[in-house]
């Protein structure tokens, strides 16, 4: 197999293009990160039995509702629970860690589960400010981000081994990885793992298109700008030894229930556990009850009518138009959905019933 053919998904059903999941790990009031945790084993499971393409895991740091804060362990307890279905970062925050120990995780990962771990890429920091500068050690957060281009170009050479002598780190060799295979004796794969780009604006759609790499977009919390960054995207691709065609994802937010009006529910509680993060309020995410009795000030209100407009739920047959008129609009290769509410119980079903609006395999 190729890292082609590890990048392309084929759909499954009658799904327009591939389906896949998007996992927070989110943790809801009156519950543990452990549940979260054993709730994202169960989808995990699901999503490989019902023909889902990829299961990525995102990186979020100082939320108390959200447990994926280290995506590379994750994962591999992912993996020790999983035989085929991809697994991966949606994103790691490349400008929070050395390109160095991205390469060593990995590497490690693909050992653990060969050709079947993604890296995907994102360049924010994935929480606030003064939690990016305890992760990276520096008040000089915009560095990060200004010198993200430099960063990726590094920890490819670190995965691919491939730094030029004389370069300061040509003697350094990321491990497990392809220094293994030209040691004497050696018989390890030099295989990597794909690189993806993540972005919610254009500056990684126009990077990923240059270098011909595949591109992720988050539609989930940046709607407005999906289209024109596909489109920049596209207009910039450039074939690589990775793909000859573009090829983009976009997030969504999904939740598909057995009535409409629990599906307003849920959405809601998730909704109210929005507004008290972007006010500095993060919590874990509250019961629909609470989300109920909360009165929201007109602001908040108008911010859950915005937020609400950009997620897609209702019963499983309103999901599934809502995906494909989605797919339609912005043309996207591969549908990766993640879902919000305050029970991993809801968030399972929500997967099975799309699986099943869509006659995906059976399990």
């Amino acid at each position: 197999m190729n890292e082609t053919d590890e990048i392309r998904g084929t759909a499954q059903g009658t799904a327009p293009v591939p389906l896949s999941v998007l996992d927070l790990v989110t943790v809801g009031a009156g519950h543990t990160a452990t549940e979260a945790l054993q709730t994202s084993v169960r989808i995990s499971r699901l999503a490989e039995t019902r023909g889902y393409h990829r299961y990525w895991v995102a990186e979020h740091h100082s939320m108390p509702g959200v447990a994926s804060s280290s995506p590379a362990v994750i994962l591999a307890h992912l993996a020790a629970h999983t035989t085929r279905i991809r697994l991966g970062s949606g994103g790691v925050m490349l400008p929070n860690h050395a390109p160095l120990v991205i390469a060593e995780q990995f590497g490690t990962l693909e050992a653990m589960a060969p050709g079947r771990v993604d890296l995907g890429l994102g360049r924010a920091p994935g929480t606030d400010g003064a939690t990016a500068a305890a992760l990276r050690r520096t008040e000089r957060l915009h560095e990060g981000a200004d010198d993200f281009p430099e960063q990726l170009a590094e920890l490819i050479r670190f995965l691919d081994d491939s730094f030029p002598s004389g370069h300061p780190y040509a003697r350094i060799h990321a491990v497990p990885g392809p220094i293994q295979s030209t040691s004497p004796g050696g018989v390890q794969s030099p295989h990597r793992p794909p690189v993806w780009l993540l972005g919610s604006s254009g500056f990684s759609a126009r990077l990923a298109g240059t270098l011909g790499l595949p591109f992720a977009f988050a539609h989930h919390f940046s709607a407005q700008n999906t289209i024109p960054a596909l489109d920049l995207y596209r207009e910039s691709f450039r074939p690589s030894a990775v793909l000859d065609a573009p090829y983009a994802l976009i997030g969504v937010s999904a939740l598909a229930t057995d009535d409409e009006q629990e599906a307003r529910r849920q959405v809601l509680a998730a909704a109210l556990n929005m507004v008290r993060l972007r006010t500095g309020r993060p919590g874990l995410v509250p019961t629909p009850e609470e989300a109920a009795a909360y009165e929201f000030s007109p602001m908040e209100q108008e911010f859950i009518t915005s937020w609400n407009s950009n997620v897609i739920h209702g019963t499983a047959d309103e999901v599934r138009a809502g995906l494909d008129d989605l797919q339609k609009r912005t043309g996207a290769d591969e549908l990766m959905l993640t879902s919000h509410a305050h029970t991993g119980d809801v968030r399972l079903r929500s997967y099975e019933l799309i699986a099943d609006a869509y006659g995906l395999p059976a399990a």
